[in-house]
């Protein structure tokens, strides 16, 4: 069996040829003269190797000391290293994030650029889809964060936007109105077919789809309304007397238990940039 030294060990032994002297070798690593002269003891046995000549007070290296204390040193740096990286946030991932397509746009590039400078040797997924879908993955411990959309009342909100409907003022004066909208599930299509059955409002669903940019293009060659926050089209909403009033919907973070350091400064600055849009 492989012999484990105790880096306790190394480091005290390091000290006392770094100071010269027992005394300030125990200053230097916080242990009594008594304790460091145990723990050179406990370490010469488990090398079965003397590493010290003792004249006296006065301690000299010997063969076996001088060959150690290279080893010492080289095993105490990376230690040290490793535990700097770690206290630091550096790792190798994987951070796993998932997203809505109505963030993925301005995160992808901002967000997430981000966090690729913050720790460039990290390895880093993401994945855009559907709140549930990814709720789903969240579950099932396949992603590590989660943003996405939910009723105005989730308590993991961290911001409310208004609903609005958004496409071609004349298609609002129709008598039955033509719909944009993505595949089920969507909160949005559920919202604005329950927002026009409530009021009366005759519809006919003229576009559906599972991309938002086809979404968005199909809206803006006036193919159909589609009800959506201002994240999806940056020009004024509707605002007609025939179309009917829409909920508030809940912007929402979730994220797995246990995150490690980084991913969890990850979570944070998805927090903040959510909050503030």
């Amino acid at each position: 069996m492989p012999v484990n030294l105790p880096t306790n060990l190394l480091r005290s032994f390091v000290a006392i040829v770094d100071t010269g002297s027992m005394l300030h070798a125990s200053e230097r690593v916080y242990v009594s003269q008594s304790a460091l002269s145990l723990q050179i003891k406990r370490l010469e046995e488990l090398l079965q190797q003397a590493l010290f000549h003792r004249e006296g007070r006065r301690l000299t290296l010997t063969p076996s000391g001088e060959l150690m204390l290279d080893y010492a040193r080289k095993v105490l740096s990376i230690h040290d290293e490793a535990v700097a990286a770690v206290a630091a946030g550096h790792f190798t991932g994987p951070a796993r994030i998932g997203m809505v397509q109505d963030f993925a746009e301005m995160l992808l590039s901002g967000l997430l650029a981000r966090f690729a400078e913050l720790h460039p040797e990290a390895q880093l997924y993401s994945r855009v889809a559907g709140t549930a879908e990814l709720l789903g993955q969240l579950e099932r411990r396949q992603l590590d964060i989660v943003l996405g959309f939910a009723a105005n009342n989730d308590p993991n909100a961290i911001a409310s936007a208004p609903m609005a409907w958004y496409g071609k003022p004349e298609l609002a004066l129709q008598d039955t109105v033509q719909l944009a909208v993505l595949e089920p599930p969507c909160r949005f299509r559920e919202a604005a077919i329950r927002a026009l059955e409530d009021a009366g409002r005759s519809y006919r669903i003229s576009v559906e789809t599972p991309n938002l940019t086809a979404l968005r293009a199909a809206v803006d060659a006036g193919l159909g309304l589609t009800c959506r926050t201002h994240l999806f089209l940056r020009e004024q909403p509707l605002v007609e007397p025939g179309l009917p009033a829409l909920p508030n919907v809940s912007c929402i973070l979730q994220t797995a238990p246990g995150l490690d350091g980084p991913t969890s400064q990850l979570a944070k600055l998805a927090r903040e940039v959510v909050a503030t849009l």
